[in-house]
């Protein structure tokens, strides 16, 4: 089979295309022909040697996909060949076939392509964790989102107005701010050009918001930070800005906020059922039409060097998927 191959930790540059044997499925797992997998800023990390977790080289990445079932290892019961599926891997995704637990299979809707199918994890999955189980949201409150058309955050923006929130999206340039008003945002922010905490202030009333779902750290974290309520919660998604921030702690002290770590591949693993369960209301939201599982490219996986520049270029608007 073909797959993306990492043989060291040097970056994106040094992944090879190349052939590998096929795999085999152990007890408990499946084989699924992959369709299309998810390109994802963690990728960018995993390759480098820079993510929380270190695969023993060489090894493909990619850490969701969507296909067909085509093999069934002992002990597999309540799936079949043929059956259409979403797979969360945390590595080995990037490839024509890979070998995933039954236990973390999704069943992909019919309405549900591929391309959509094999990009929705990741992002729709972190972010409605971040939102549900780690702020807590409730409908009427405030979310501010910064980067707000990558991948994360434009997940979060449909998914935070499916929860009924006001949302305040984020981002460097008005193209993008376009992108995030298309999918549901009601107020844009361009901090490229505008001042974050004043502008937020002016649209709060001075009461600032709720919630702050961070992916981009750096330079815009305190200020963000600064915007905040009376007794909110600020979720540190992800660093896309390459700085992690180091925030006054008095901060959190004088607005009585809180500051919450999301790492939903950790929190997936521990806790399955709930997973599941997120992931199937996320599912439900698509079929209403309240979330889109938006691909905004879909590329060949012999060109997937392009993913990885529009990855590390911040170019991305909505999700990237690699389609075999």
């Amino acid at each position: 089979m073909r797959a993306v191959i990492c043989k060291k930790y040097e970056g994106w540059k040094s992944l090879e295309l190349g052939e590998l044997p096929d795999p085999i499925a152990g007890a408990g797992q499946v084989i699924i022909e992959v369709k299309a997998a998810g390109m994802n800023f963690p990728d960018l990390l995993l390759v480098a040697g820079k993510y929380q977790m270190k695969p023993e080289l060489p090894f493909v990445p990619g850490s969701e996909c969507a296909g067909v079932i085509t093999e069934l290892g002992e002990g597999v019961t309540g799936w079949g060949i043929g059956d259409r599926v979403i797979g969360y891997t945390m590595t080995g995704g990037m490839a024509e076939q890979v070998a995933v637990a039954a236990a973390s299979l999704i069943r992909l809707p019919d309405e549900m392509p591929f391309a959509n199918g094999g990009g929705l994890t990741t992002t729709y999955a972190t972010s409605y964790y971040a939102l549900k189980q780690r702020a807590n949201l409730v409908a009427g409150e405030t979310v501010l989102i910064l980067g707000a058309a990558g991948g994360v955050g434009l997940a979060a923006v449909e998914l935070a107005k499916a929860m009924g929130a006001r949302v305040i999206a984020a981002a460097s340039t008005d193209e993008k701010l376009q992108t995030t008003k298309d999918h549901g945002a009601d107020i844009l922010i361009n901090y490229s050009r505008e001042n974050l905490k004043d502008r937020v202030k002016e649209i709060t009333e001075g009461k600032g918001v709720d919630v702050i779902y961070d992916p981009v750290g750096g330079e815009l974290a305190e200020p963000a930070f600064r915007s905040i309520g009376f007794n909110g919660r600020y979720l540190v998604v992800g660093f896309a800005a390459g700085d992690i921030p180091r925030l006054p702690l008095n901060l959190p002290l004088l607005k009585t906020a809180s500051i919450v770590g999301v790492f939903w591949g950790a929190w997936a693993m521990r806790y399955p059922h709930e997973h599941a369960q997120n992931i199937a209301e996320i599912l439900q939201w698509f079929e209403d039409g309240k979330v889109r599982a938006t691909v905004s490219k879909q590329i060949p996986l012999a060109n997937f060097v392009e993913g990885f520049a529009d990855l590390e270029g911040r170019l991305a608007q909505g999700k990237l998927v690699l389609v075999m």
